[in-house]
């Protein structure tokens, strides 16, 4: 066997974690889970697990999209809390259930559309921009909400408003409709669009990507806007979920996100990863929080589990990024 040959035949593992590692990390996950507590596998659970995945899931399509652009949003968790109260404030108010969730999301891209301004126009680190549009804001929804969550009649009697969030559909909950719906519109505007090919392009090589003709300060807006959109759409289903607008909702919110995408194999230097590999990471982190819960781990222990999933990740995309 000449050294051409073999170099074919020897397994490779960072090409295998990049294909298939975060699927069959899922699989292996679920195993392991249903062995050590067989209720795990119980409809109702699975059920549940599919609704709290979905918040996760919404937030991580639009993380990917700004990861792929090397860039990072730390302000998804205050923009779903900020969005939620909005549109809890509307609905008291009297307004449909159907327009207050549409106020609320586009209030949530134009909250992402700053943050893209910031970065394009201002120059500004992307960790560092959305570090302190977190903490703005964070703060708002305190103002707005005095500090105390938005609950009324009129929302827990709502059917519309009730229904966004924990409603049932041939037997299926609607929030996991929504997260199919809108990680296929996702996966399209990613894999199939002109608008995806400069997401990568602009991640891959900026440089590049300006002399091939795509306006980067506009893309970086657009992208941002997107993980403000896809966010505050997850703040509506939680809204819903609770029947009530907390303001320390989403708090922390944006590491499951990013951990979603870094499992599903993206990149965290941008311009590598697939829509795919994000919804897996999406399930991969719901399954481990769901799997814990169900064998009394104590949330503190829970987040050092995390904590170390998320950095076995990053090491092994760095030890693919260097080869």
């Amino acid at each position: 066997m000449d050294k051409q040959t073999e170099a074919k035949t020897k397994f490779n593992f960072g090409d295998f974690y990049a294909k298939l590692g975060p699927l069959v990390a899922l699989i292996v996950l679920i195993i392991l889970v249903s062995i050590l507590n067989f209720s795990f596998l119980d409809p109702l659970n699975l059920l549940n697990l599919l609704r709290q995945v979905s918040i996760n899931a919404l937030i991580a399509f639009g993380m990917e999209f700004v990861i792929l652009t090397g860039g990072i949003d730390l302000s998804v968790g205050s923009i779903l809390a900020l969005s939620g109260a909005f549109t809890a404030q509307l609905v008291l108010m009297g307004v449909p259930a159907f327009f207050a969730f549409l106020i609320g999301m586009v209030t949530g891209g134009i909250f992402g559309a700053l943050n893209g301004i910031l970065i394009a126009y201002g120059k500004a680190a992307p960790f560092i921009a959305t570090l302190a549009t977190q903490t703005i804001f964070r703060g708002a929804t305190y103002v707005f909400t005095n500090g105390n969550p938005i609950t009324g009649a009129k929302m827990s009697s709502n059917f519309g408003f009730q229904f966004f969030g924990q409603g049932y559909l041939f037997g299926i909950p609607f929030p996991v409709y929504i997260m199919v719906l809108f990680y296929i519109l996702a996966y399209v505007l990613l894999h199939r669009t002109t608008f995806g090919r400069k997401t990568y392009a602009l991640g891959g090589n900026p440089r590049a990507a300006f002399v091939a003709g795509v306006k980067n300060n506009k893309m970086i807006i657009w992208v941002y806007t997107l993980a403000g959109f896809l966010s505050a759409t997850a703040g509506m289903i939680l809204t819903s979920r609770l029947a009530s607008a907390q303001p320390d909702a989403g708090v922390a919110y944006e590491m499951d996100a990013i951990a979603a995408v870094v499992l599903g194999g993206t990149s965290l230097a941008g311009g590598k990863g697939k829509m795919f590999g994000t919804l897996i990471g999406a399930l991969i982190i719901g399954v481990l929080n769901n799997g814990m819960n169900l064998l009394g781990i104590s949330s503190f222990y829970q987040q050092i589990v995390k904590g170390i999933v998320i950095l076995v990740a990053v090491l092994l995309d760095r030890k693919q990024a260097k080869k």
